[in-house]
Parts: structure tokens; C-alpha cells; sequence
């Protein structure tokens, strides 16, 4: 073995070491935050649905001003722009991503949610682990070279635990965060899967939905790629919506106005659709489970729940709420398939199943939201115990859908403008 050989291996076990002992960090915090929220949400939850639905109105604002004083006081009115930040990092070695941001993200996304900002905790998560992943970098424990590994290895952790499947996080990295492929970042990824892996295995982890595919025809593949087209132009019109809000939002010179207008909004929409509350994955579990049982089901409701959730969502993040597009989309998404299908059914006769155009609207709509067809795709395949007997409708729902939304607005729109926090603040 030559001196440079010599050099390149014990770079890459250094760099296995390293990425393994980030990925042990961030699974922990990934979890903490992930399983706290959605405590305290459930509990709030069933406490106002309780007592008194006027309290639906007052919460976001509740959650949204706590943020605005622990950005001015805490956090000293340093900036957070999301995602966008990663990439800038990325783009720039001598640029990092501080450390305040692990606390910031984490805390912020936690109030958001759980106070009802109709958003997820996903890209609070995404930042906090990739500015781990960059700490590890400046510390100098792996070779100069190695930011964007480590950075990788962190999001590796986070997306995965979310979503209880390390392949979404090693999709999500390297498509998403890193957007590009090598050895040394498969090696990176790899490593992180690996402890997320068996991280998961140590925790009593379940999908995010508990229903079960049941089978699919050959026959309705023409009604998936309809459904990606429906995907696509759901997931341009969350991304127009978030940059439009955010330039409305911008405009208001007043803080206490601009908060308080935003959180009283998102109230209000709360109020008359508690499904929108919060990141509405309960809501959404309720309302599979009452089509699956074939009770009656509002279609005008739907109709609303797919162009409000967006919305709110993007009220949320204006209003100076922290998080993406992440648990909209999968919301919004679903609720779009399940319309669909049940359109299709009672208008056309089909026999077309609801559980498998829900987890097509998911792949179309995240795909296209998020510009990455294959994160969406293990994504949803993961989101239900057997998800990938559906595998090629979810592949065709992806990337038709990506496709005709890269077709319809450019990338660095519906990139960039989709996935950072359009808040700024």
C-alpha cells in the first residue's frame, strides 16, 4: 500500500468515525424534539377540543409571539432562513452554520407545532442536525474536505428518525442537501443509515400510518398520472402562496402587527377546521380511517382542507413560525388523493381505492414541493407498513409530478422558495 493510499484510508475510517458519532447525536435530538411534540400537541389537542374551541384562536398567537421574544431576547434577532442557509454553508467553505441554530430550530419548530402553526417540525429538524453535522466539521475531527459529509451525515439522522426509515434520510441528503454523489458522501450517508438504522431498532418506532395496502390494478395507472398532474399544480400553488405571504408579511413594518396578524389568521382557520391544526398527521389518520369505513365524507370539506392547509401553513412561516413544506405537503397531498379517488368513484363509477391515491397525492405533491422524486418516493413507500407493494404507481405519481412542476416554474423558485423558512427572522 502506497503513503497516499495509506492517507485515503484512514481519511475515510476517520470520516466512517465521525459521521457515526454525529449521527448518534442527532438521532437523539431528532427523537427528543419529535417525540415532545407530539405529546404536547395531542395534549393540547384534546385539551381545547374539551373544554373550549375558542382557545384555537388564541394558541397560534400563544406560540408564535413566544418565538418572536425568544428570537429578539434569546437569540439576539440572529436570522434563520432554513434551509436556503444549508446550501449557503455548502456553497462556501469558510461560511458556517452557527451553533445557536441547534437550540433555535429545535425550540421554535417545537412552539410552532404545538401551539397549532399549521406546519412540521421536518426542516426545523433538517437545520438543527445539519449545523451538528457542521460543527463536527469546524472541530476539525474529519479532513477539511468533509463539510458537506458531515453535514449529510446529520440530516441522515434527523430525516430518518422522523420518518422511521434511514433510506428517506439518505435520499433526502444526498438529493436534496448535498446535490450530488460521491464516495466520500456515500460513505458518510451510509455510516449515518447505519446508526439510524439501529437506532430505530432500539426505540418501539412505528409508521406514521397504520393502515395497510391491500393491492392495485394495472388498470388505474391512468388515473395516478391524472393524480400527479393535480399533485404538481397543488404543489405551485403552496410554493406561490409561501413566496407571496412572504413578501406580504415583509411589507408590514410593525412586529407586534405582523405576529399578531399572521397567528390571528391562522387561529381563526384552526377554528373552523381543527383538522388544520398543528401538523395535522392526526387529523389526517382520522379521516383516512372514516373513508376506509365508508362513512360519509364532505367532499366540499376536502376540497377546502386541500387549498386551506397550504395556506395556513404559509401564514404560519409569514407570521414568523418555524418550519417547510414538509408535513404540508403530506397533508395536503393525501387529502388530495383521497378527493380524487372518491371523486372519480362517484362521478365516473370507478373502482378507483382511497388509501392508495392518498399515498399517490403524498408522492406527487412532495415531490414536486420539495424537488426531489426519490426522497418522496421511499418516503410514502415507508409512511404505511407495506408501502412498497405500491411502488410503481408511487414511482410514476414522483416524477410526472416533479417533472410538469419543474416544467411550470423555474427550479430555483420552487426549490429555494419552497423549502426555506420564508419568515427570515
Amino acid at each position: 500500500m502506497t503513503e497516499r493510499e495509506r492517507i485515503i484510508l484512514y481519511n475515510d475510517v476517520k470520516l466512517v468515525i465521525v459521521s457515526m458519532g454525529t449521527t448518534l447525536i442527532c438521532c437523539i435530538l431528532a427523537f427528543v424534539l419529535k417525540w415532545l411534540t407530539e405529546l404536547f400537541q395531542h395534549r393540547l389537542f384534546t385539551f381545547v377540543t374539551g373544554t373550549n374551541l375558542i382557545w384555537f384562536l388564541v394558541l397560534p398567537t400563544c406560540g408564535i409571539t413566544t418565538i418572536y421574544f425568544l428570537r429578539k431576547y434569546l437569540f439576539l434577532n440572529r436570522k434563520n432562513k432554513g434551509i436556503t442557509e444549508i446550501y449557503k454553508t455548502l456553497d462556501h467553505r469558510k461560511d458556517h452554520l452557527p451553533l445557536f441554530k441547534v437550540p433555535s430550530h429545535l425550540i421554535n419548530g417545537f412552539f410552532t407545532v404545538v401551539f397549532g402553526g399549521s406546519t412540521g417540525i421536518e426542516v426545523s429538524t433538517v437545520v438543527a442536525t445539519a449545523t451538528v453535522g457542521n460543527e463536527a466539521y469546524k472541530r476539525d475531527f474529519s479532513a477539511k474536505m468533509y463539510k458537506r459529509e458531515l453535514v449529510s451525515a446529520g440530516v441522515v439522522a434527523g430525516v430518518g428518525v422522523l420518518f422511521e426509515s434511514p433510506l428517506v434520510g439518505i435520499f433526502f441528503a444526498l438529493e436534496v442537501i448535498a446535490r450530488k454523489m460521491n464516495k466520500s458522501l456515500l460513505i458518510s450517508c451510509l455510516s449515518a443509515g447505519l446508526v439510524t438504522w439501529m437506532f430505530i431498532l432500539s426505540q418501539d418506532s412505528k409508521p406514521l400510518l397504520s393502515f395497510e395496502v391491500q393491492h392495485w390494478a394495472w388498470e388505474a395507472l391512468p388515473f395516478f398520472a391524472l393524480l400527479s398532474l393535480f399533485g404538481a399544480l397543488l404543489s405551485v400553488y403552496f410554493t406561490i402562496l409561501v413566496i407571496r405571504v412572504k413578501d406580504f408579511f415583509a411589507r408590514i413594518p410593525n412586529n407586534f402587527l405582523r405576529v399578531n396578524l399572521g397567528a390571528l389568521l391562522v387561529g381563526f382557520a384552526i377554528l373552523c377546521l381543527p383538522f388544520l391544526y398543528g401538523d395535522s398527521y392526526h387529523g389526517l389518520t382520522d379521516l383516512i380511517n372514516q373513508v376506509l369505513d365508508k362513512e360519509p365524507v364532505s367532499l366540499l370539506i376536502l376540497a377546502l382542507l386541500i387549498l386551506i392547509k397550504p395556506l395556513v401553513a404559509a401564514l404560519t412561516l409569514g407570521a414568523g413560525g418555524d418550519g417547510g413544506v414538509f408535513a404540508p405537503s403530506i397533508v395536503a397531498g393525501a387529502v388530495l388523493g383521497l378527493f380524487f379517488a372518491l371523486i372519480c368513484n362517484q362521478i365516473f363509477h370507478t373502482e378507483l381505492i382511497p388509501l392508495n391515491f392518498a399515498l399517490a397525492g403524498v408522492a406527487a405533491t412532495l415531490s414536486s414541493a420539495i424537488s426531489a422524486p426519490f426522497t418522496a418516493l421511499i418516503l410514502v413507500c415507508n409512511l404505511v407498513p407495506n408501502g412498497y407493494s405500491l411502488f410503481i404507481p408511487l414511482f410514476i405519481s414522483s416524477f410526472l409530478a416533479q417533472r410538469i412542476a419543474r416544467f411550470i416554474l423555474p427550479y430555483n423558485v420552487y426549490t429555494y422558495g419552497g423549502l426555506e423558512n420564508p419568515s427570515g427572522k
